[in-house]
């Protein structure tokens, strides 16, 4: 029996010191973390507020709020990354969208592509359809709109970085049909769309019908007046590949007029394709850069050639990918952080600095004063002792 006792007064005495060494364990635990405490607190009773930190604490809560407000608006703002990689893709076609209003009754003329292999691409996409030369008020009004957007992105070249991100439609006043006769109407609109090969070719506009040629094409020129000639002409819309929102071609509004009638124009194209990728668009389309030469032809003077309209293209072998980016979350919270932690460390340098100045201008003064308080003080001692010694 007194064994069996022993025994569970030890059983008991075990249970209960577990529970201690947990207690004890958790306070050195809670300890040791207190140790490591980077923030070490003030009690209140050591804090003293003045108006000077009232001051600068409200001061610097508004720049906080400020540059907060305006890293949110850089937060939500994007931007368009460009890179540039080998374009592998020469086996598919490549479309050609076609504009143009030329000053010449449409049974005088015709267009054509001739590529770099002497191979000649069918011109059954492309529409004629007799117009006039001049245009309607409204369309008048778009034109000039046009033309003040190229002028515009021959300077600022990142305005065609916004009209990516806005995806801008052209929408030019429709053509409305005239009611004059088709006798009446003097120029020609040649539009619509053809499919080529991606190599160098020739697009051109020029008298007389094409016909197929074993050596290449010929245009049916001698039946035509020469005195109906005229290639003053105005480029609505010309561009490669798929016709994406927010992207205006180097050539879209060009007008021409001449008086002379045979006159040629050449235009110079490179074709760099892309890749859009943005919120609103991804597509693959192709961007060009275009340089114009014009002159008369007059052989007597040397100036050899075929009056009409020639646009010789060629193709890049680099291809331009645009990507619109976005700020990611972390990098924004990031810089939250550094602008509150920025601004609240460097207003308590200024302040503390600002006042151990004061303090030390201030301390100076009263020292001062001092000094000539207990100058005084010594001069009135010294003059009572004198005055009593008088007296004695």
């Amino acid at each position: 029996m007194n064994t069996k006792g022993l025994n569970n007064k030890e059983q008991h005495g075990s249970e209960s010191a577990f529970p201690r060494m947990r207690r004890l364990t958790k306070k050195k635990t809670l300890t040791l973390v207190k140790e490591l405490d980077a923030f070490p607190k003030v009690p209140e009773s050591y804090v003293e507020s003045t108006a000077s930190g009232g001051t600068v604490s409200l001061i610097a809560f508004t720049f906080m709020a400020i540059l907060a407000f305006l890293e949110f608006f850089v937060y939500r703002n994007t931007w368009m990354k460009y890179e540039y990689e080998v374009d592998k893709d020469f086996s598919s076609k490549l479309r050609l969208n076609v504009d143009i209003t030329v000053a010449m009754r449409c049974q005088y003329i015709g267009a054509d592509v001739l590529d770099l292999a002497e191979t000649m691409v069918a011109s059954d996409g492309l529409k004629y359809e007799p117009v006039n030369f001049e245009l309607l008020p409204e369309q008048r009004l778009w034109h000039l709109t046009l033309l003040h957007m190229q002028e515009r992105l021959k300077v600022e070249h990142s305005l065609q970085d916004v009209l990516f991100k806005s995806a801008m439609k052209e929408v030019p006043p429709s053509q409305s049909r005239s009611e004059d006769t088709p006798n009446s109407l003097t120029a020609c609109r040649i539009h619509g769309h053809l499919f080529v090969n991606k190599v160098a070719g020739n697009f051109h506009i020029t008298v007389g019908k094409s016909i197929p040629h074993p050596r290449g094409h010929a245009h049916l020129a001698a039946l035509v007046s020469h005195d109906s000639f005229n290639f003053s002409h105005r480029i609505d819309h010309l561009s490669f590949g798929e016709a994406i929102p927010g992207l205006i071609n180097p050539l879209d509004g060009t007008e021409k007029v001449t008086t002379e009638p045979n006159h040629m124009f050449q235009y110079f194209i490179t074709i760099v394709p892309t890749k859009l990728n943005t919120y609103k668009v991804s597509a693959e389309t192709h961007q060009y850069s275009v340089t114009e030469r014009e002159r008369v032809i007059n052989h007597a003077s040397g100036s050899h050639g075929v009056s009409g309209i020639f646009m010789k293209y060629d193709i890049s072998s680099l291809m331009v990918k645009v990507t619109e980016q976005h700020m990611p979350l972390w990098q924004f919270l990031v810089r939250l952080c550094g602008i509150v932690g920025g601004i609240f460390s460097t207003t308590g340098m200024l302040h503390g600095m600002v006042g151990f100045f004061v303090d030390a201008i201030c301390c100076r003064f009263q020292m001062g004063a001092y000094r000539r308080l207990n100058a005084s003080l010594n001069g009135d001692g010294q003059a009572l002792l004198s005055a009593e010694n008088e007296d004695q």
